[in-house]
Parts: C-alpha cells; sequence; structure tokens
C-alpha cells in the first residue's frame, strides 16, 4: 500500500500541506480554543475536522519519517 506524500496538496488542489512542525503548531492553538470554550457549536465543530485533519498530516509525517529510518538502518542484501 502506497503513502501519499505529506506535502502534496488534498486532492484536486494545488496548496501544499503544512510541515510537521506547522501542522503540529496548528494543533496545539485549536486544542486551546476548543479547551478555552467559549465557542459557537458551529465553531467547535470546524476546529475538531481542523483538529482531526492536523493531526491525520502529523501522523503521515511521523510514519513517513519512521518509513525513513527503517530503511536508513536495514543492513543491505
Amino acid at each position: 500500500m502506497a503513502k501519499s506524500d505529506p506535502q502534496a496538496g488534498p486532492k484536486g488542489g494545488a496548496a501544499p500541506r503544512p510541515s510537521y512542525e506547522e501542522a503540529r503548531e496548528e494543533l496545539i492553538e485549536v486544542v486551546r480554543r476548543l479547551e478555552a470554550g467559549g465557542t459557537t457549536l458551529e465553531e467547535s465543530l470546524a476546529l475538531w475536522e481542523r483538529g482531526e485533519q492536523l493531526a491525520t498530516i502529523c501522523q503521515e509525517w511521523l510514519e513517513g519519517a519512521r518509513e525513513r529510518l527503517q530503511k536508513a538502518t536495514e543492513a543491505p542484501d
């Protein structure tokens, strides 16, 4: 199963995905805003959805890094 390029934009879009650090920082801000409360239900749902997207982006970056490290440390056949 091929992994998608974490830097590629969303399907059909040209915007690049954020770096791991950018996604993590935005995710921290999303969580902070949700925990602080004071948002409408619609705003909270939008924040939650964005947080899910950002968590997925971070996970993809981490999986890609793990794969690269594994390949770099494998003994040649």
